[in-house]
């Protein structure tokens, strides 16, 4: 059974920076996509990136395109998420997720989720 657990959640000014890492164990991470999504109160889960088995295929809405930065280290079987120049309007609950299949934006192609990690930029 794949378990995943997100770290890193914190408090940042406007334009500071964090970094998530999502920590997989029952499994090998390199046999899975990673994605990472967020979701506000009251509204639906968002893409926010996912990377390919070896890292070779990544992909970013376009709201955090040159700001965040998805990344792996198969070999601690761990997925990351560096964020830089961080907005008010990225606060959210980040998940991390992972899949066999496709690198997607989808929610819904994803088989296992983490916790989610809780991300919170004052202005």
């Amino acid at each position: 059974q794949v378990h995943l657990v997100e770290s890193g959640a914190g408090l940042v000014q406007t334009g500071g920076s964090l970094r998530l890492s999502c920590a997989m164990s029952g499994r090998t991470l390199s046999m899975y996509v990673m994605g990472w999504f967020r979701q506000v109160p009251g509204k639906e889960r968002e893409f926010v990136a996912s990377i390919s088995w070896g890292g070779g295929t990544i992909d970013y809405t376009a709201s955090v395109k040159g700001r965040f930065t998805i990344y792996r280290d198969n070999a601690k079987n761990t997925a990351y998420l560096q964020m830089n120049s961080l907005k008010a309007e990225d606060t959210a609950v980040y998940y991390c997720a992972a899949n066999r299949g496709i690198l997607s934006s989808d929610e819904s192609d994803y088989d296992y989720w983490g916790q989610g990690t809780q991300v919170t930029v004052s202005s």
